[in-house]
């Protein structure tokens, strides 16, 4: 605890999750860096080789044609930072993220089982609005079932359900890659496609069901950031600080797995994104408060979506496939954190 005399000598100094002048300067400054970039790349994304003189009629016709790309990506950004941020405080790990709970398995498998027995129209039979609620119930039921039954009971904890989550995960990666080996070439090429994470996969019918789950999945976890700041102390203090620590890692598991339920369903495996985001945010923000941390990771994950769809949209002419760049940027991030010898 800080003495009087001590904080007299450091006026700017005092206790909070921004400690100092300093270091709230730095994290508003970085805010503030993060949201001129992401109102650079979308309007970059708006105007950039639009053929009609900017904020005429046709600019604007244009414009609103490419805004749903926009707002898939701001509905992506909040599903998987807000959703791998609180994922990772309620496991005390921030190497894994919620796609260990097999999200991204359950949909491959989906996508080539459709494909294997229907055909190249199987592609077909889960577009829809009806198709894309299926998924999403398939899924999150599929995760409520397994920490529901993995959390119960005396011997229940987290380490063993993600260790059925990965167990399931790679059940289902196995038996997808089974399926795929006996498709023609024309249906794997087909298929190839959209499990690939894209843009171009999301459909704007969606949207009046993915954004109210996002809006109440999403502000559940950011209204309960107090509580996220408790769990992170662990169980045991979580449970001396008069906290269910259980009721609240179920409850946070719920939304979680919302969360990545609608952004799977709707842009496809992003499978580096939560975590290449969460990293960025923890080291940038340097703070424990998540009411901190969940603006500067929704603002990082828009940032680098969009930049990854305007480099693979404008350099290299394949719109709406992210997947490639954030894999491989994620990817090395994952590596270099993973053998650093410095903290996570």
């Amino acid at each position: 605890m800080t003495s009087p005399a001590r904080s007299a000598h450091h006026p700017g100094r005092s206790s909070g999750p921004l400690p100092s002048a300093k270091v709230r300067k730095r994290y508003w400054i970085t805010l503030g860096i993060l949201g001129a970039l992401a109102v650079l790349f979308a309007f970059g994304l708006l105007a950039w080789d639009n053929p009609m003189p900017v904020g005429s009629t046709g600019f604007w016709v244009i414009a609103k044609l490419r805004a749903s790309n926009i707002l898939t990506m701001v509905v992506v950004a909040a599903c998987q930072s807000i959703a791998t941020v609180a994922f990772q405080t309620v496991t005390n790990n921030r190497i894994i993220t919620p796609s260990i709970m097999g999200f991204e398995a359950l949909y491959r498998v989906v996508q080539t089982g459709a494909v294997f027995f229907l055909g190249v129209a199987g592609i077909t039979f889960f577009t829809g609005v009806s198709q894309f609620i299926l998924q999403v119930a398939i899924m999150v039921g599929l995760s409520v079932a397994l920490y529901g039954w993995l959390l119960s009971g005396k011997l229940g904890n987290i380490q063993i359900m993600l260790l059925v989550g990965i167990i399931i995960g790679t059940g289902l990666g196995s038996i997808s890659t089974f399926m795929q080996r006996l498709l023609t070439p024309s249906e794997f090429d087909v298929l190839t496609a959209r499990l690939f994470g894209s843009m171009a996969n999301a459909d704007m019918s969606y949207m009046p069901v993915a954004i109210p789950l996002v809006v109440i999945a999403g502000g559940y976890l950011v209204l309960a950031s107090k509580k996220m700041n408790i769990l992170a102390l662990g169980k045991e203090t979580t449970i001396n600080l008069g906290i269910n620590h259980r009721r609240e890692v179920m409850k946070t598991l719920f939304f979680v797995s919302i969360l990545m339920a609608v952004t799977t369903a709707l842009v496809g495996p992003l499978t580096f994104l939560g975590f290449l985001v969460a990293t960025l945010a923890y080291q940038l923000a340097d703070t424990y408060d998540h009411r901190y941390i969940y603006p500067m990771s929704f603002l990082i994950g828009f940032v680098v979506l969009a930049g990854a769809y305007f480099i693979m949209k404008n350099l290299f002419y394949a719109q709406g496939v992210v997947g490639i760049i954030i894999e491989a940027v994620g990817g090395i991030t994952f590596l270099i954190f993973i053998l650093r010898k410095g903290r996570l």
